[in-house]
């Protein structure tokens, strides 16, 4: 039987709630519609009481609410209460093979397994087989942490992208699907298309860690965390913890559950991640932008940025010869303003959430240009990880729904 230690993606015990409503159960990854609580109340409505992924996790628009504390405590009695009451089937030695089919009307698809976190750094300059594509906040590390330590359950929103020009690994699973038992088949809430899962035990897997190792041979490293780094980056810092006080090498919490993704998969859409300030003096904003960023008024040699505020908007270009550059100017310098003038930043998916948010009193929304998927790997082997933010993998409503667990302790 095959070692998938050695492509450091291997299949899991995985935990699918069993005899309840899923469309109740499965919400979207928690840091989507930050900036907008209408959305989470209504996913707070249609789960109500009943068993939901709402209940064990922590949609960041509530960090910094008073009662954090107490919420991550309820997260983690809630885990366990779930335990206790048998609303999961252990799926065992096996990955789920998934097919999303997303608003846009076409399917996504993937594979969830563990990945070994051994294999994996989040730092700037890595040579892991397992990277970061874009700047970890390590401010955004510790409530992950915190929740993590001591929960008995994890559920991924993390989505790692493997180079598979070919399509030669995750699309051949499409054609053999009816081998496979179907383990969930539902409407996924808020607009979330529907979503299917297959279960692939080990000893049905041969072509996938062949597929995987021959990528292992080509590659100078192997995934690119395309969402949840700072999941990912927290599941990291608890293991090496574990690691250290423990003194052991194989533990449970050495492993996170992920979907796998192939960055040449057709639904796969690389969208700019835009930003707002919130609280500030948009001409003030403007004026330190123009002042600190390398600004073109010619267009044909510049990456364009909108700009928009109560009404006014215009265009600058920043003088950089790819996205990533110019991005990471820009945000060097909403860094620096926002240190200095005590306002927020968000970073907003879609062009009409800027739109209506910049249109807000004391508030100025910036509309990014996008980069080309097939840019990714290479971009981080050059570069190292890019600016935060840069990219985002479709709308928020394609992101990634928490479904699968899987037990750490």
């Amino acid at each position: 039987m095959k070692n998938f230690e050695n492509v450091y993606f291997s299949p899991a015990d995985i935990l699918i709630p069993k005899k309840i409503d899923m469309k109740k159960w499965s919400i979207v990854a928690c840091d989507q519609y930050t900036s907008q609580p209408d959305y989470w109340k209504k996913v707070e409505s249609i789960a109500g009481e009943n068993p939901s992924a709402l209940h064990i996790t922590l949609p960041e628009i509530y960090l910094e609410n008073e009662n954090v504390h107490e919420k991550i405590s309820s997260i983690n009695k809630t885990m366990q209460n779930y335990l206790e009451n048998d609303i999961f089937t252990c799926f065992a030695d096996s990955f789920i093979y998934v097919e999303r089919k997303l608003p846009t009307g076409k399917t996504r698809k993937g594979l969830v397994g563990a990945v070994d976190l051994e294999a994996y750094d989040y730092t700037d300059g890595a040579k892991n087989h397992i990277r970061a594509t874009e700047k970890t906040v390590i401010d955004r590390i510790p409530p992950r942490v915190k929740i993590r330590e001591n929960a008995p359950l994890e559920l991924p929103h993390v989505m790692l992208l493997i180079n598979d020009k070919e399509k030669s690994i995750i699309e051949q699973l499409e054609y053999r699907k009816n081998e496979f038992e179907v383990v969930y088949d539902f409407e996924l809430m808020q607009n979330g298309g529907h979503i299917t899962g297959y279960r692939i035990p080990r000893q049905s897997a041969d072509s996938i860690y062949n597929g995987l190792l021959e990528q292992k041979s080509k590659s100078s490293f192997m995934y690119a965390v395309g969402d949840g780094n700072h999941s990912l980056a927290a599941a990291k810092v608890c293991w090496e913890r574990i690691k250290k006080t423990q003194g052991i090498q194989q533990h449970s919490a050495r492993y996170a559950l992920a979907e796998l993704v192939n960055i040449y998969d057709d639904s796969l859409l690389f969208e700019p991640i835009h930003r707002v300030l919130f609280n500030c003096n948009p001409k003030s904003v403007l004026e330190s932008i123009f002042n600190m960023c390398p600004i073109r008024d010619d267009k044909t040699k510049g990456q364009p940025i909108k700009y928009m505020f109560e009404g006014e908007s215009g265009v600058f270009f920043i003088d950089k010869p790819t996205v990533t550059l110019a991005i990471s100017e820009l945000q060097s310098c909403l860094d620096g303003y926002i240190a200095a003038n005590n306002c927020k930043i968000d970073y907003i998916h879609g062009d009409d959430a800027v739109e209506s948010l910049s249109q807000q009193k004391e508030n100025i929304g910036f509309i990014l240009p996008a980069m080309e998927k097939a840019e990714l790997f290479s971009a981080v082997v050059e570069n190292g990880v890019l600016p935060r933010k840069t990219f985002s993998m479709g709308s928020a409503d394609e992101k990634r729904y928490y479904l699968e667990c899987r037990k750490l302790f």
